[in-house]
């Protein structure tokens, strides 16, 4: 094979390499989610948390990580879902919002995936209204709907939209 041959496939593979986006899965009753991972800072358990009076039912509470303070948010209950039985251990990520940092509640941290953003298609119609106001569109996967999280939809709160 020739030199210039090979320098130019490397270029076509870089190429679309580049092109795909890459989203964290998570699991929230059983329908796999994608956060952008360009968003994401940890994944951790979560524990420990201090209630805050007054806050969004939303809000979890607050916890520490790693000396910061997080503002722990259930995604159950911002998708209108009931919390899930507690089994002892709370996977959350972490994402930055605004100069603040928060803890993403889900029920499990599945995979990192590359897809190729030309596929994103917008949100089924018959997708709940709730769920799609925090959807970005979703990804067809061979057997599963992969909706992808807007981040800033789900971070921004009622309380903050009236301000």
């Amino acid at each position: 094979m020739s030199p210039n041959l090979a320098n130019t496939n490397n270029n076509a593979d870089a190429r679309s390499f580049s092109a795909h986006e890459d989203y964290v899965t998570v699991l929230v009753a059983g329908q796999m989610l994608g956060l952008p991972i360009s968003r994401v800072h940890d994944v951790f358990v979560a524990s420990d948390m201090t209630t805050v009076p007054l806050a969004p039912p939303e809000i979890v509470g607050l916890l520490n990580l790693r000396g910061r303070v997080v503002t722990a948010v259930s995604l159950r209950r911002r998708l209108g879902l009931p919390d899930a039985e507690s089994n002892g251990r709370r996977m959350a990520v972490g994402l930055e919002h605004k100069g603040e940092s928060y803890g993403l509640l889900v029920d499990e941290v599945g995979e990192v995936l590359k897809l190729n953003p030309d596929d994103l298609q917008p949100n089924p119609v018959h997708l709940n209204r709730r769920w799609a106001g925090l959807s970005g569109g979703v990804h067809q996967l061979q057997n599963r709907l992969l909706i992808i999280i807007d981040v800033e939809a789900v971070l921004a709160f009622e309380t903050q939209l009236a301000a």
